[in-house]
């Protein structure tokens, strides 16, 4: 059947792999991992229907799933059924205007970060000097954190939000990109930066979470003989 279908390609994102959204029911990372790439099998002798990966991603995927303790069925299929390529930085152009909207937040993010800064800098002037320093508590151990260490810690998660939320922060998320304008193909994420970006490259995007529903109903639409969703 696969020959009469047109081909469709997708470049596919760490985060579809680790998000909770693909499991099922009281289902573990590693057995909703095969089952995403159970369907990414079948979608490709089924419905000539082929997934891509750039080989940064790859790595980082491979180093989390191995933080993660799955099983080598998971790396064997991995490597079998989704096509590692490199994209052409080289050969794919990117609009002026996308680098002119990329250089414009991030200097708009800059400054969103130099304000948090400045707001946790005059906050812990406002701190008693002796909360400076680390406190001793009944047992004649240390506190774990002073008020300045404190506020230093919300610093830095708002820093974090200010500068990458919503932004493409990775050489990894950058590949991907390239990839699937280089093949046409569609973008399949659950990160809202890389969603952002593909939307201003033109691309096609997939949710993550929606991506082992939507190869389900691709399979069941089409009459794949011998395909039952479980």
């Amino acid at each position: 059947m696969s020959s009469e279908l047109p081909r469709q390609q997708f470049v596919l994102d760490t985060s579809l792999f680790i998000t909770e959204e693909i499991r099922r029911e009281d289902e573990s990372l590693e057995e909703a991992v095969l089952h995403l790439l159970e369907l990414v099998a079948m979608a490709r002798l089924e419905l000539n229907i082929s997934c891509h990966m750039p080989p940064s991603i790859h790595d980082e995927l491979a180093a989390m799933l191995r933080d993660r303790e799955v099983g080598e069925e998971v790396f064997t299929k991995l490597d079998t059924w989704v096509v590692r390529k490199s994209p052409d930085r080289y050969g794919v152009t990117i609009p002026a205007n996308i680098v002119y909207n990329f250089v414009d937040e991030m200097s708009d993010r800059v400054d969103r970060g130099l304000r948090v800064s400045e707001e946790a800098i005059r906050e812990v002037e406002q701190l008693d000097p002796e909360n400076l320093a680390a406190t001793t508590g009944e047992d004649g151990t240390e506190a774990y954190m002073t008020e300045a260490d404190r506020v230093l810690s919300k610093m830095r998660d708002k820093y974090r939000r200010a500068l990458r939320r919503g932004v493409l922060d990775s050489r990894e998320d950058f590949d991907l990109l390239v990839l699937a304008r280089e093949l046409n193909a569609g973008v399949v994420t659950e990160d809202r930066g890389i969603i952002s970006w593909a939307d201003e490259f033109g691309l096609r995007y997939v949710r993550g979470g929606r991506f082992p529903t939507l190869l389900e109903e691709y399979l069941r639409e089409t009459g794949i003989e011998g395909y039952t969703p479980e």
